[in-house]
């Protein structure tokens, strides 16, 4: 966990991006963005809630993640201690909706049709999973003046944001990317274990030098370096939820189209900044900073194990 930056801001916009877990057994990553004069900074990412309340309250941290995702009151509150003002919008990768969800929503079906053939599909919630976790927050929000926006973007608000889509598109990849830890063996079953931590440790940078632009501290936390594999499923938590934060920013500069389908809810994606495109070649082009970023991270590991070479 890391807090970033210590001098007197003069904080314009802020934005809470939060990574929640489908059930109170599992941590919930949490990020906070804001925008100072000089652009959107990342003031501080964490791997579970309790953390990220110590931190903003200045309490000890707990030696590890705990679960849940706590409540959306105290969730404000500890943005404003930390940022020094309440969110202008709140970024969840979580399904929301108007009414009670018990079953598929409207919105899954538009976001699956629009990206599923890039291996995007939406996850079908239920009433069960996350059913009352989602209800309570959105209630929760609601009641401190965040209503979900589904056509429109009004702040203060809330929206619901999914990484996966997200990275697609400010990527310029055609399909999901290959970043979660406990996929690891299913993306590369004939891979050694090994091999699999540097093709993680690569995918991962890349993504950071993509995100970097639109935030400024995100290429810190794309790391695999002397992490454990506990402590690499709380970096990617970090991650998803700085992503989160990136998609509630090109939600709030007009870079961000719902997924809806009806007036219950949608799934907001960000669409790539076209002034930050054009200051470097798109990523998916073999001359991107991304791509030479790659050939760097992979140069000496090549030399010594010809295996790895058909993965490049």
């Amino acid at each position: 966990m890391t807090e970033i930056g210590s001098k007197e801001m003069h904080v314009m916009r802020v934005v809470l991006g939060i990574d929640a877990a489908w059930t109170d057994k599992n941590p919930s990553g949490i990020a906070v963005a804001i925008e100072e004069p000089e652009g959107w900074m990342l003031k501080g990412a964490f791997p579970s809630v309790e953390h990220f309340t110590a931190q903003a309250h200045k309490r000890p941290a707990p030696e590890k993640p705990s679960g849940g995702v706590g409540q959306a009151r105290d969730l404000l509150e500890a943005t404003r201690a930390l940022a020094g003002r309440l969110p202008d919008l709140v970024a969840i990768d979580m399904p929301m909706a108007r009414e009670p969800i018990t079953t598929r929503r409207a919105s899954d079906d538009a976001l699956s049709r629009a990206y599923g053939a890039r291996w995007c599909a939406a996850h079908s919630p239920n009433a069960q999973r996350p059913g009352p976790i989602s209800d309570r927050l959105r209630e929760g929000f609601g009641e401190a003046g965040y209503p979900l926006c589904v056509r429109e973007i009004a702040t203060p608000g809330l929206i619901e944001v999914y990484p996966h889509p997200a990275l697609v598109e400010l990527c310029d990849e055609p399909k999901r990317l290959p970043y979660k830890v406990g996929k690891l063996r299913s993306y590369w079953p004939k891979s050694k274990p090994e091999h699999r931590r540097l093709l993680l440790s690569d995918e991962w940078s890349s993504i950071g030098t993509v995100l970097e632009p639109y935030l400024q501290g995100a290429g810190a936390f794309c790391s695999t370096s002397e992490l454990t594999t506990k402590q690499l499923k709380s970096q990617e938590d970090m991650i998803d939820a700085i992503i989160c934060c990136i998609c509630g920013i090109r939600a709030l500069e007009g870079g961000a189209k719902p997924m809806a389908g009806d007036d219950l809810s949608a799934i907001w994606v960000p669409m790539a900044d076209p002034v930050i495109q054009s200051r470097t070649l798109l990523p998916s082009s073999p001359f991107s900073d991304r791509a030479e970023l790659r050939r760097e991270v992979w140069h000496d590991n090549l030399e010594d194990d010809e295996e790895l070479a058909k993965y490049l």
